[in-house]
């Protein structure tokens, strides 16, 4: 699997991931849904930067996805982060 398809698999678990999070925002409690959301839409923030990123190289030769291997890294580290935190509320 070269980089390109490594990084559009990442964009496609993350909108797995904010998906299942947006199916469970009904269960949230009230005062628990203003952070929730926040920290839903920061998810989606990072996702975002990714997908910009990936299209940006969409064309892009092998040799620059292999360049550009640390902003995907570290874009689904930083999603990973927000992920956890989410995922703080439920625990």
């Amino acid at each position: 699997m070269n980089r390109k398809e490594k990084a559009k698999k990442q964009i496609d678990e993350m909108d797995d991931q904010i998906k299942v999070w947006e199916a469970k925002i009904d269960s949230v409690k009230a005062e628990s849904k203003a952070k929730y959301k926040e920290k839903l839409a920061a998810l989606k923030a990072k996702r975002n930067e990714v997908k910009a990123k990936y299209d940006e190289l969409a064309n892009a030769t092998e040799e620059k996805w292999e360049e550009a291997k640390g902003v995907f890294s570290s874009a689904s580290e930083s999603f990973k982060e927000g992920f956890n935190k989410l995922k703080s509320l439920f625990d």
